[in-house]
């Protein structure tokens, strides 16, 4: 068994960014077009995971970073 050496996350929150798409003008449509798929929009939406290439594929397309898209609440 492994030690725990950070402490269990239990929700993540992609609020950040729907604000921050929000303050640069960036749509969900665009995201789509970007490719951004309709499976991911919707873990986004469910606070679901994604994987950090599709984190990648976001902050590139908004032109943010990772914290402007995810936070961690305990």
């Amino acid at each position: 068994m492994y030690p725990v050496m950070f402490g269990v996350v239990d929700l993540i929150d992609y609020g950040p960014l729907w604000e921050t798409m929000k303050e640069k003008g960036v749509s969900q449509y665009r995201l789509l077009q970007e490719g951004v798929d309709n499976k991911t929009l919707d873990s986004l939406k469910k606070n679901k995971n994604i994987t950090m290439l599709t984190l990648e594929k976001i902050c590139a397309i908004v032109g943010c970073q990772p914290g402007d898209v995810v936070r961690f609440i305990k």
